[in-house]
């Protein structure tokens, strides 16, 4: 039963986490927009279209990321191979830029991006392969085979 309750509480945190990074951009556009001066020769329209396009993606993705493990909880099954690399991809990233915003944003943020790893290795590890190579399911039991 946890495994299930982790695994949808990790995506509406990546669903929160996409709302997030889509307000930043929206911001870090509108500045953009309404500067007079250019960056090393770029034009302020590139630079703000550049913002919406890069909140919209980053935005999507983690919206993505963030079905994998709602589906996993409600359906108490492992993702397959694509969302377990979709996850371990995820996971990557936020280890990362946790190491990044340490320095850039502060302890909090990097707080936040540690949590939200827990969550998603948690995820993974709670739904991953068992010892004989199968998926487990929530009574331990292994997962029916494919067809």
């Amino acid at each position: 039963m946890l495994n299930r309750a982790v695994a949808i509480v990790t995506a509406f945190v990546l669903f929160g986490e996409a709302v997030g990074i889509f307000a930043v951009n929206a911001v870090l556009a509108k500045v953009t927009e309404n500067q007079n001066m250019s960056l090393a020769g770029m034009d302020p329209e590139v630079m703000t279209a550049g913002t919406w396009v890069m909140g919209g993606v980053s935005a999507l993705l983690l919206v993505g990321c963030g079905l994998i493990p709602l589906l996993a909880g409600v359906r108490d099954r492992a993702p397959g191979r694509f969302g377990r690399i979709a996850l371990i991809g995820c996971a990557v990233v936020h280890g990362v830029l946790g190491a990044v915003v340490v320095g850039l944003v502060g302890w909090g943020a990097f707080a936040f991006m540690m949590v939200v790893l827990a969550l998603l290795v948690f995820t993974l590890l709670t739904y991953g392969p068992g010892p004989g190579g199968e998926d487990r399911t929530d009574d331990g039991k292994a997962a029916p085979a494919a067809a």
